[in-house]
């Protein structure tokens, strides 16, 4: 707790300095690669046996996957790292799923000259092996984790557990809205920069408020990112894409909002998938970034408050969504990515022309071929 609460102080003084901010944006800026584009898709929602699911409403892209590193996990990296090094923290702890938060890290942590040490489960550290191979080109020392399902949840577990270990010269930089408060705050603010772009994007090129915001949701950063700015705005319907994997029904999914209930996981109490004895329960998913048995406690608020609305989109839809990005758009979307790709065109198919449609394309799929190549049985 000393620790929590050090870093809140040590956050709340950053956030009153001019100076913290002006060196974020200039690095967002120059280094990150932001503002990042709005494009407006020409033929996702077509009318063709190509593209299924026709909708009328326009469909843009909120294109993260071209910040540097290829997802939205930069935004937040940058923050926290600069957060640590005004701390004086020079060794850097972090987790990683799909692999881009801990490339993102690691790819700041180069960039600072921070030590960086990145815990994945060592399920991740196969089916992610090209991020892995990034990671220690940039001179991270990637440490995978066999205990439990050897996936994210496992990878924070013993992030959190060097950190408290190791507290006086170490930094955890969290990668997701989870964890004990201030993350989820911190995380939620480097992240929102996407919801203020979208806002004033949006409003120069269209003059008006987009009708629907769609996110997928893991832990929930990119989703939270783009939700945030807009929470006021009653008429604007925010839609959280969980996973279902293999569907809800046989238990092979990751939808803790969809499917579970209250339950305290890594500090927080949030919604999470647990069995009857309060056991957390294994997850499955595609998408390795999704692939957690819990959600940020803020989205579990906007649900239960009904300001958001969560769904669910199953490993088979995602890859239509991939396919479909690919094919329409010569857009690689991610895995994760893909299911909010599948569920805007469903969402823009009950609206009409003049509804707006936005899709956080939260990070590229170069990561993913080797998942997608598996699952349709092709060899690379």
């Amino acid at each position: 707790m000393s620790a929590l609460a050090g870093l809140e102080a040590a956050y709340a003084a950053a956030c009153d300095d001019p100076a913290f901010h002006e060196e974020l944006g200039a690095l967002l800026t120059s280094y990150a690669g932001r503002p990042t584009p709005l494009y407006e898709t020409r033929r996702l929602t077509a009318t063709g046996e190509t593209i299924p699911n026709a909708g009328g409403a326009k469909v843009l892209l909120k294109r993260e996957d071209l910040l540097h590193t290829g997802a939205h996990k930069i935004n937040n990296a940058l923050g926290q790292a600069l957060l640590a090094r005004r701390m004086g923290k020079r060794r850097i702890v972090a987790e990683t799923g799909a692999g881009q938060h801990g490339v993102a890290t690691a790819t700041v942590c180069s960039l600072l000259d921070l030590e960086c040490i990145v815990y994945m489960g060592a399920e991740d550290v196969e089916r992610q092996s090209p991020n892995v191979f990034r990671m220690k080109l940039l001179g991270a020392e990637v440490k995978p984790v066999d205990s439990g399902s050897r996936t994210l949840k496992d990878a924070i577990n013993e992030a959190i557990r060097d950190w408290v270990t190791n507290v006086d010269s170490s930094y955890y930089l969290l990668g997701s809205v989870v964890g004990p408060h201030p993350y989820p705050v911190m995380v939620r603010d480097f992240q929102s920069v996407i919801g203020r772009e979208t806002r004033e994007q949006v409003m120069t090129e269209y003059e008006r408020q987009p009708s629907c915001l769609v996110a997928c949701v893991g832990g929930g950063s990119n989703a939270a990112g783009l939700f945030y700015p807009f929470l006021d705005d009653a008429g604007v319907r925010l839609i959280g894409v969980e996973a279902a994997g293999k569907g809800l029904d046989n238990g092979g999914h990751a939808a803790s909002l969809a499917a579970g209930r209250a339950g305290v996981l890594h500090g927080a109490m949030s919604y999470l998938l647990q069995d009857r004895h309060g056991q957390v329960a294994a997850t499955t998913s595609i998408a390795p970034g999704l692939d957690y048995p819990g959600v940020g406690p803020e989205h579990s608020y906007l649900k239960d408050s009904g300001r958001a609305e969560y769904v669910t989109v199953t490993d088979d839809q995602a890859l239509e969504g991939f396919r479909m990005l690919c094919a329409a758009e010569g857009i690689i979307p991610a895995l994760e990515s893909s299911h909010a790709v599948y569920k805007a065109v469903e969402v823009a198919a009950s609206l009409s022309a003049e509804d707006i449609v936005v899709v956080n394309l939260s990070g590229r799929g170069d990561k993913d071929l080797g998942i997608v190549a598996g699952a349709l049985g092709v060899s690379l």
